[in-house]
């Protein structure tokens, strides 16, 4: 059984320019039957042609097989969150990760993830644009 890294994240603790700035959500990896998949959130380059980059990650958590994605207590966390209108932000295996309930991602639950993540941090989803990858 793969043992992988999971620690929670603090919307706090997150850079500023998340809560600031014009925010893409960009999938570096497929939707289709992925219960996990990579992207990273980027803001518009500033007037120095800059921008700024975070690697961020969406799980659905109730994947069982082959192995469970998450433990149950991190599980039950993200259900609680979900119910709340949040959501669960861990670290999962160094990445910055949104934790959706369900087995499969989606669109619907990619796009419902990222409007929760400019909740987290202040921010106006009207903010925030997401590149999905089929």
């Amino acid at each position: 059984m793969t043992r992988h890294r999971v620690s929670p994240v603090d919307a706090f603790d997150l850079p500023g320019w998340l809560g600031e700035q014009e925010v893409r959500w960009v999938a570096e990896s497929g939707l289709a039957g992925a219960s996990l998949v990579t992207g990273r959130l980027d803001a518009a380059a500033g007037p120095d042609g800059a921008g700024e980059t975070v690697v961020c990650d969406l799980l659905a958590c109730d994947r069982a097989y082959p192995e469970p994605v998450l433990d149950e207590t991190s599980r039950a966390h993200a259900h609680q969150a979900w119910t709340l209108g949040e959501v669960l932000l861990l670290e999962y295996d160094d990445r910055l990760t949104l934790v959706v309930p369900g087995s499969l991602m989606s669109a619907e639950l990619a796009l419902e993830a990222v409007r929760r993540l400019a909740k987290a941090v202040g921010a106006s989803s009207r903010r925030f644009a997401v590149v999905l990858r089929l």
